[in-house]
């Protein structure tokens, strides 16, 4: 028993510990501020307890996970991503994560030993002043597995007591970690697939079919040119590499400025900018300028990078448009239909930007365009007044 080396643990906050974990902790929604806060009660124990990490895989679009780091004296956790590759580098194959990922059981080794460990982050750790090191894989339900590790700098390591009270609060660490990890991939992946704005709709329960609003927005519709050309010509792998820098070039402004896209159209997006913002018109204008500019420069070869812009400002009806088993949210209207025209009118007027007049008086902005007269768009019989943007 610990109490022997006079370090016995505070039984009655142990206890209040396990309870803390089992209730859920209802009051706090982010899983990196429960982890900190579970470090700082272990200590409060009377756990020799000096760094502690949790190696979470989340799946997100750009990034495999996120590592939360704490350390003595912190009262938050350090929040990193992981990149996607980590898990094919050498560093990880020769680590004990590896071990715990793979094996599925506890690795424990006491650092404060002659000669070099077997694994770099074993020096690592020794050199800071740690003394023993244990790492636990953190089972969530579907097969996921994460990673829990705890290290001390006490010099005779962690006891049997300690290592007794991390093994009884791992599984109710891993349920409270799991309905915040769910809780943030949902939102990664309704943020992912249907912006921000929707995310946030949706999550808010408006998943009701014909659950929506009426509101005022500008409408941006882009298209990328000769696509089928291209799709005849190049093999698959270049040919989504090209639809991703195109998206890329375009869709960074959109979303820098403040408007949302709704959607991608095979090789084109639709997206508005919603006119609660006064500004909004102008920020529009502001993304397809940078978009028009970083377009132009992912390839020498100018042609290969043509797309076209139509926009136009309008009511639109926003919300939940499908069938009873799948729903779109999107915008639809007479506004969003004329602002695909104008971008369908760029073709035939071969400008790249076409803006309705009614867009451009909203806007302010006719000294950066071009008046070309009144138009008619297809399948619409009352020919509109047509801008297009200068460069």
């Amino acid at each position: 028993m610990l109490k022997a080396m006079g370090l016995e643990l505070n039984t009655e906050m142990r206890e209040q510990i396990l309870h803390w974990l089992a209730t859920g902790i209802p009051y706090e929604p982010l899983v990196d501020k429960v982890f900190a806060e579970l470090c700082g009660r272990l200590v409060c124990c009377g756990v020799a307890l000096s760094r502690a990490t949790l190696h979470l895989r989340v799946h997100h679009p750009q990034w495999l996970g996120t590592r939360l780091t704490w350390a003595r004296g912190q009262s938050v956790a350090k929040v990193e991503t992981i990149a996607y590759d980590v898990e094919a580098t050498d560093v990880f194959r020769r680590s004990p994560f590896q071990l715990a990922i793979v094996g599925g059981l506890r690795v424990r080794q006491k650092l404060q030993i002659v000669g070099p460990h077997r694994f770099a982050v074993y020096e690592e750790l020794k050199l800071a002043g740690h003394t023993d090191y244990a790492a636990w894989p953190l089972d969530h339900t579907q097969g996921r597995r994460h990673l829990l590790t705890f290290a001390t700098d006490r010099h005779d390591g962690f006891g049997a007591e300690e290592l007794a009270l991390f093994d009884a609060l791992l599984p109710w660490l891993s349920l409270v970690s799991e309905i915040r990890v769910k809780s943030e991939l949902a939102r990664t992946l309704l943020d992912t697939y249907v912006g921000s704005h929707a995310s946030a709709e949706i999550l808010r329960g408006a998943t009701r079919r014909g659950a929506g609003a009426t509101i005022d927005a500008a409408i941006l519709v882009c298209d990328l040119r000769d696509f089928t050309h291209l799709s005849d010509r190049l093999p698959r792998d270049q040919l989504i590499e090209i639809l991703n820098d195109f998206f890329d070039a375009v869709g960074e402004p959109i979303e820098q400025h403040g408007g949302e896209i709704l959607k991608f159209i095979g090789d084109g997006l639709l997206a508005v900018f919603p006119m609660d913002d006064a500004q909004a018109c102008m920020h529009l204008i502001a993304a397809v300028r940078e978009a028009y500019q970083a377009a132009s420069l992912l390839w020498r070869q100018g042609e290969r990078m043509r797309f076209g812009m139509g926009a136009h400002l309008g009511e639109v009806n926003y919300g939940n448009i499908g069938s009873r088993h799948r729903l779109d949210f999107t915008v639809i209207g007479s506004a969003v239909n004329r602002a695909f025209k104008l971008e369908a009118l760029t073709k035939r007027l071969r400008r790249p930007v076409l803006l309705s007049g009614e867009f451009v008086d909203a806007a302010a902005c006719h000294e950066q365009t071009e008046r070309l007269g009144r138009h008619t768009l297809e399948g619409i019989e009352t020919a509109i007044e047509v801008h297009a943007l200068r460069f």
